[in-house]
């Protein structure tokens, strides 16, 4: 076996786990209140499901599954746990009337917006001493580690 010899870009590395791990770890939490403020039953992860529907209309269940890199049985689960909240709703795929297509109820879209927004004024006010430069910047790498999630 041969011998691992960490050179001094390995602190950078270090340092992005820390704090990636923080970030995350607060994300959750943070995740879960927003979701509980949408529907005290809603489960955090499916509030990013609820925003991808805002952001990018109706889909598959097979491509939400693979935009968030969770397995087809997950999906499913969340899904149906919004549908049975009467925050999404499937219709017959109009390109292959086996599939079906799931996209926000008008409830749904309604209570998404308005705590997207007050999420929004959160962002606004603890980054408030941050130059709005920084702020896409940071937006920008961000999209940049996802995509290389998503590769």
């Amino acid at each position: 076996m041969g011998v691992v010899v960490h050179g001094s870009g390995d602190q950078e590395f270090l340092a992005l786990e820390r704090e990636l791990s923080v970030f995350l770890r607060r994300a959750r939490a943070s995740s879960g209140e927003m979701a509980r403020e949408v529907h005290p039953d809603l489960e955090a992860a499916a509030y990013s499901l609820l925003a991808r529907l805002e952001e990018a209309g109706r889909q598959r269940a097979t491509d939400l599954a693979g935009y968030f890199g969770v397995g087809k049985a997950t999906m499913s689960r969340q899904l149906h746990a919004l549908e049975d909240l009467g925050l999404i709703a499937r219709e017959p795929d109009p390109a292959d009337g086996r599939a079906y297509l799931v996209g926000l109820t008008e409830e749904g879209r309604e209570r998404f917006l308005r705590v997207r927004s007050a999420r929004r004024s959160q962002y606004m006010r603890k980054l408030a001493d941050w130059d709005r430069v920084e702020v896409a910047e940071l937006a920008r790498l961000l999209n940049q580690l996802n995509q290389h999630y998503v590769d």
